[in-house]
């Protein structure tokens, strides 16, 4: 055994660490991929993204099903390009590049999120994400009721309000006032046409309506302006995946193998409403991933000791953070290699920890 004190973690869950450990850690063991919100976080992630894109499931050839929501579902775009390292280069330099030198109107940051997802799909549109062999793409936006649903900001407000309340006493009271969309390239096959714990609805992905689902899918409430039309669903307001799924808690069984899931830390929050519930962590429907985490000594080298995250555009002028981002994204290499060295090395059993 190697001396290595990785600074990222391998956290798995009871089939998946049982699993692992016995046969090691190999790509094809993998038939689920789980990209989650939470801003610019994933900045601290990015060399892990483009190991697991262009080299860990490189030469993959059984389907990959992927489900992101906000940021996460950007980053899933990338990956099912023809050229995913080319798609996350621009992804990674549209989203850090951007600029509020004044505070904006939601339609303003708007209008910056549209250029970045001119950005990401690059000159092919998204058809590639669509006529990928391998990648079935799930992505997931959230269509307003009630109050959240009223062209008002103060209404929105209400709605917001309310749907905490509610939430606390129970999560699935949700549905009641935000209704989970999943935007499926190909659902007959996907492991999450069938999400029974909110209301959902399936609606294929297709060319003319993945830009406007990946606008929905990052479209914070009172942060930005909600997408009013997407192409093959209802007309509605629609906002960002992370409403109903902010980090996941879905019963994803993975029919064909286990999930993986690259993420911020090991505190999993199921929604959006969930962050200062500290009762309510995701854990259960885990038991068949492995789960990639930055170590705590990782995270507290970063600028700031910590990973990007939004506060960072009011905190900062947008040269600070520009400079920042742009470290902490070069310093994530080292994730990256301490993942090789464990998958090269076959050593992955002394590295796994429950979770």
């Amino acid at each position: 055994m190697s001396n290595l004190k990785p600074r990222v973690r391998f956290l798995a869950g009871p089939t998946a660490f049982k699993q692992i450990r016995e046969q090691g850690l190999h790509p094809a063991q993998f038939s689920q991929l789980l990209a989650a919100s939470g801003g610019p976080k994933w900045i601290g992630l990015a060399a892990l993204d483009r190991l697991l894109f262009s080299e860990f499931f490189k030469d993959r050839e059984a389907p990959l099903h992927t489900l992101g929501a906000s940021s996460g579902a950007w980053r899933l775009a990338c990956l099912a390009q023809n050229n995913p390292l080319s798609a996350y280069d621009r992804l990674e330099h549209a989203y850090i590049q951007q600029r509020y030198d004044v505070k904006p109107t939601p339609r303003q940051v708007s209008d910056q999120v549209k250029g970045i997802i001119d950005e990401i799909l690059g000159d092919n549109a998204g058809r590639d994400i669509l006529e990928h062999p391998i990648i079935n793409s799930h992505f997931i936006a959230c269509r307003a009721r009630h109050l959240s649903r009223v062209p008002s900001r103060v209404a929105l407000g209400l709605g917001l309000a309310t749907t905490a309340i509610s939430n606390l006493l129970s999560r699935k009271t949700l549905g009641l006032h935000f209704q989970r969309y999943l935007f499926g390239r190909d659902l007959t096959q996907s492991p999450f046409a069938s999400l029974q714990d909110l209301p959902s609805h399936y609606v294929d992905l297709e060319t003319n309506n993945i830009k406007q689902v990946l606008l929905a899918t990052g479209s914070i409430p009172w942060i930005l302006a909600p997408v009013k039309q997407i192409s093959g669903a209802p007309k509605g307001y629609y906002y960002d995946g992370g409403i109903t799924d902010y980090h996941f808690d879905l019963p994803i069984e993975g029919k064909d193998g286990l999930t993986l899931y690259p993420h911020f830390n090991s505190n999993i929050l199921p929604g959006w409403f969930d962050k200062s519930l500290s009762w309510r962590r995701a854990k259960a429907n885990y038991h068949n991933a492995l789960i990639l985490v930055p170590s705590d000594e990782y995270t507290a080298a970063l600028p700031y000791e910590k990973l990007p995250d939004r506060r960072d555009f009011s905190c900062l002028s947008s040269d600070d953070r520009i400079r920042y981002w742009q470290q902490a994204a070069t310093m994530s290499q080292a994730l990256a290699d301490d993942f090789y060295t464990i998958w090269q090395g076959g050593e992955i059993a002394h590295y796994l920890e429950p979770f």
